[in-house]
């Protein structure tokens, strides 16, 4: 793949935390974060950061992920991505954030469909913290009528999901993507496989291919970090490897998650190790990867 090949980062972050209120970066309790201690990046990161850090690679694209904006006021975050956008030529693409479940949802989508750059909305539904723990059914999850309710306007807005959740509950995506097929969803951060045992990557492998049944759904790869380890292309290109044979070249692509995988490893290192895990594949399918599976899913 020649250096100068062209990029679409599917998955970055800007904040200003001088303006704007990120709980969870500006509040002085810090909260519990998969991947430890994540004070390094507690401050102000923009496209002039991110150009910065992204240095010597062709970026041509960027796709704006919702940062854990002030929960009361998500279209605000979309407005002032919109500005910032105008000022720096970045982001390309936004993802806002929207709960389903909240009594607002169509008002939200709303007032994020209005806007160019959206494509989507992500959100995290109720979760369990272990395998052993999850449960089909309960409130806030993909499971909740409430919830599923408001998913279902997404079609109508013509926006795109999405879903970071942990591995163990694919299944109940797997079912949301059957009931709405209408809808694209797109997993992030490779399903989170933060469990490295055999059986946690088995667990993993077998979520990943009951979900991948399903057309409407593709697979952020990116967020391969781990707490107090470096990035490393020796612990994380059997996962690459893996996620691209279960989704085929054709539903997967690359992400920084910049600046939080900062905390995992230099910019330069993380799409070095990408590039490293998908050496044998030909340049046609590297450019999937890297660039035209976002351009078409995120449709920039």
């Amino acid at each position: 793949m020649p250096d100068d090949f062209p990029i679409v980062d599917a998955h970055q972050h800007f904040w200003d935390l001088e303006r704007n209120y990120h709980p969870w970066l500006c509040d002085p309790e810090p909260i519990a974060f998969r991947y430890g201690d994540y004070s390094a990046i507690r401050r102000t990161y923009m496209p002039s950061d991110y150009r910065v850090d992204s240095a010597g690679h062709r970026i041509v694209k960027t796709v704006h992920v919702e940062a854990e904006w002030d929960r009361s006021t998500p279209v605000a975050e979309t407005r002032w991505l919109e500005s910032v956008a105008a000022e720096h030529g970045l982001p390309s693409a936004i993802v806002g954030h929207a709960e389903p479940d909240r009594d607002d949802i169509e008002e939200v989508l709303a007032g994020h469909a209005a806007s160019p750059l959206v494509r989507g909305i992500r959100h995290k539904p109720a979760a369990a913290a272990r395998p052993d723990e999850a449960r089909r059914g309960a409130k806030g999850s993909m499971d909740d009528p409430k919830w599923r309710a408001g998913y279902a306007l997404l079609e109508r807005f013509g926006l795109s999901y999405d879903l970071q959740t942990p591995w163990w509950h694919l299944p109940a995506a797997a079912d949301l993507a059957a009931d709405f097929p209408a809808t694209q969803i797109i997993i992030n951060h490779t399903g989170l496989p933060a469990d490295r045992s055999p059986e946690g990557l088995a667990g993993w492998r077998r979520a990943l291919q009951e979900v991948a049944a399903r057309p409407n759904v593709a697979l952020k790869i990116s967020g391969l970090g781990r707490p107090g380890l470096p990035w490393t292309v020796e612990a994380n290109g059997p996962i690459i490897r893996d996620a691209i044979a279960i989704f085929g070249v054709d539903r997967c692509m690359f992400a920084s998650n910049y600046p939080v995988d900062r905390l995992a490893g230099p910019f330069a290192t993380i799409f070095a190790g990408f590039r490293a895990a998908v050496a044998d594949l030909g340049e046609a399918e590297q450019r999937l990867l890297f660039h035209d599976n976002a351009i078409r899913f995120y449709r920039l």
